[in-house]
């Protein structure tokens, strides 16, 4: 293994990952955010390096099409994740990122190309129960409200400007959640490692019972904290994000 090198740059990351660590966990963000839900994140866990997914539409990539589809979203993917699975990898998603990480880990398979060693699922029901997140179902000033209090919970003073350009990329991602269905579980070759948050209001530990059916190896998890608390990277999450390799 090079010492100290980088991989050349690419859209989809915010910093080339590096050739430094013995492997590497990507992580996929929830609707309406971007990479800079994993900012608070370290660089690597151990021997880990964090590879935070910068889908297009969002901070940096304002300017890039927004990706329609979680179908395509995935299909995109594997080109620029092709060359850095050349050592064991994991995906991390939270909440609705879940569902591209799980789409992407099956496009890999498709493709004859590595595949995770472990998808974390963090605070998101199965594929075939993801038409229940209550946001699916909210109008725009709901929508809204629901961005701003997140923002003020994260102990931020949204501006009108910052709520406006939050809001255009939630309405985008919310439609392409909106519009995804799995009616039937597709197993995935490796263990699922399924993270509920014990204080999560909206989302329940048997709401996440449906992952049972998408691997033969399904762990339960429950860490304290908040839907959202993910983002400041807790101890106990750190531990369990490297017990994998």
């Amino acid at each position: 293994m090079t010492t100290g090198s980088t991989i050349a740059p690419s859209p989809w990351f915010v910093r080339p990952p590096s050739t430094d660590h013995a492997a590497r966990l990507f992580c996929f963000p929830f609707s309406g955010s971007g990479a800079s839900a994993f900012s608070a994140w370290p660089a690597a866990l151990g021997d880990v390096e964090i590879c935070p997914v910068q889908f297009p539409g969002r901070e940096n990539r304002l300017g890039h099409p927004h990706y329609g589809t979680y179908e395509n979203l995935a299909e995109a993917l594997v080109e620029p994740l092709t060359p850095l699975l050349d050592r064991p990898f994991a995906f991390f998603g939270h909440c609705s990122g879940v569902v591209p990480a799980y789409e992407t880990a099956l496009r890999l398979a498709e493709a004859g190309l590595p595949t995770p060693k472990c998808l974390f699922v963090s605070g998101q029901p199965a594929p075939h129960d993801a038409s229940r997140d209550r946001m699916l179902t909210m109008t725009e000033p709901e929508l809204r409200a629901e961005l701003e209090a997140f923002l003020r919970g994260r102990g931020i003073a949204p501006r009108p400007d910052m709520l406006d350009l939050g809001l255009m990329v939630l309405l985008k991602d919310t439609a392409a959640a909106a519009a995804y269905r799995r009616e039937t579980p597709a197993a995935l070759d490796c263990p699922v490692v399924v993270l509920h948050w014990r204080d999560d209001a909206d989302v329940h530990l048997d709401d996440l019972q449906g992952w049972r059916r998408y691997a033969d190896s399904v762990e339960f998890r429950v860490i304290d904290g908040g839907h959202y608390d993910f983002m400041d990277a807790p101890d106990e999450l750190r531990t369990l994000l490297t017990r994998w390799l």
